[in-house]
């Protein structure tokens, strides 16, 4: 899902950066209010969780790659702008030492991976899970579902992306200068592999996690529904 280098224009590079800009600054004010002192190293955790979980990645044809991402899975445990924070950090680390994901699309990939997936996981999470005890296994349930959608929305943002550039970019005679493929090819391709194999790594990895952390340590599901 990371978006390399040379594969979105200019502008929608910039776009990206401008809408992730007030988000993170956002997400660092509201970080800062409702995260406790305890709970700084489990975002710590939680960003090299994310770190190393997208680090298994497998090319998709068209230039991206799909893996899981484990954002979902941050949101439950410390709530969504925390999730905002820990992805982001994991992406850029990835982009500037590794080259995984461009530097030019950190906002994209940001977007897509660190604000798009860990809202849509937590509050499918949140419905689902409504009115449930934290030892219910309506929470392991609700908890893959919400990584399943969150993750397949992610890519569905991707593949949007990719598929709008030779809209946006190209020759006078129609070629492409960014991304080649447009939407027909660029959404099924991204959507594809996450709805059949990625998506479900997403969801064994959360519910997964979430069914020990009910018998191990309830504690931490219970922490951020208090602070809401």
């Amino acid at each position: 899902m990371h978006i390399p280098d040379g594969y979105l224009g200019p502008a929608t590079c910039g776009f990206f950066y401008a809408v992730m800009l007030p988000i993170w600054a956002l997400a660092s004010k509201i970080v800062k209010k409702t995260l406790k002192a305890k709970q700084v190293p489990l975002l710590a955790i939680g960003s090299a969780f994310s770190f190393v979980i997208m680090m298994f990645n497998v090319p998709i044809p068209g230039g991206s790659t799909g893996h899981a991402v484990g954002g979902v899975l941050v949101a439950i445990l410390l709530g969504p702008w925390a999730a905002t924070i820990a992805i982001t950090v994991a992406l850029v680390v990835q982009a500037l030492l590794f080259g995984d994901g461009g530097i030019t699309a950190i906002g994209a990939n940001c977007f897509n991976m660190a604000f798009v997936l860990p809202f849509v996981g937590y509050y499918v999470y949140r419905l689902i899970s409504a009115g449930s005890t934290v030892g219910s296994s309506r929470r392991v349930v609700a908890a893959g579902i919400g990584a399943y959608l969150g993750i397949n929305m992610a890519a569905l943002c991707a593949g949007i992306e990719f598929g709008l550039q030779p809209l946006f970019h190209h020759t006078a005679i129609g070629q492409a200068l960014y991304c080649p493929y447009g939407l027909n090819v660029a959404v099924p391709a991204m959507l594809g592999g996450h709805l059949l194999v990625f998506g479900w790594v997403e969801v064994l990895v959360t519910a997964l996690v979430v069914k020990y952390l009910q018998k191990q340590s309830p504690e931490l599901l219970q922490s951020q529904e208090a602070a809401q």
